[in-house]
């Protein structure tokens, strides 16, 4: 295992407030408010398509997540991770994935019976999250979850990279095979 990176101390006189704004200006610009978020059910829509257990969808707030999702204007730009909300219907799921660039984080705000399932080199754990549980999942570790609860779970998504890679699939999973639109 690595080192953790270290990160770079920021004191109040290396602060840059960009040009021409005030402190209240440019923080009010590092604001997402939730009445100007919508749900993006189009961003995860090809693996729908394939099979509508994959249905769920996106609301972005920091960053654009790694949902292949290339730019949004409605978003605080990341500097450090993204951070969204995901919906997944009761009986639907993530499917299991991989990023080898990030950490990825899975809080869960509501729902219940939300199983994880962990792969690494052939060996699969799984764990079940209940409301206010959060897992956190390494990068380079597949990871996937399924809402076996019977109503639509919530969910906070930290990745710890403020533009991650596009996620792969398991060389046998079926999705590995569609192309993204």
């Amino acid at each position: 295992m690595t080192a953790a990176p270290t990160m770079p101390t920021i004191n109040p006189d290396d602060v840059q407030i960009p040009e021409g704004m005030s402190l209240g200006d440019w923080i009010e610009s590092r604001v997402a408010r939730y009445e100007t978020r919508k749900l993006d059910w189009n961003a995860l829509k090809f693996q729908a398509d394939y099979d509508p257990k994959y249905r769920r969808a996106q609301m972005r707030y920091i960053g654009t997540g790694a949902t292949g999702v290339k730019s949004d204007s409605n978003v605080i730009p990341a500097e450090h991770f993204t951070f969204s909300t995901m919906v997944l219907p009761a009986g639907c799921e993530g499917p299991l994935h991989i990023h080898t660039d990030a950490e990825e984080v899975f809080f869960i705000l509501r729902g219940h019976k939300i199983r994880l399932m962990i792969e690494h080199k052939g060996e699969m754990v799984e764990t079940v999250l209940t409301e206010r549980d959060i897992i956190s999942v390494p990068p380079g570790v597949y990871r996937g979850l399924v809402n076996e609860g019977i109503e639509e779970a919530l969910m906070c998504v930290i990745i710890g990279n403020p533009k991650p890679v596009t996620p792969t699939y398991p060389p046998e999973h079926p999705l590995a095979k569609v192309k993204r639109s």
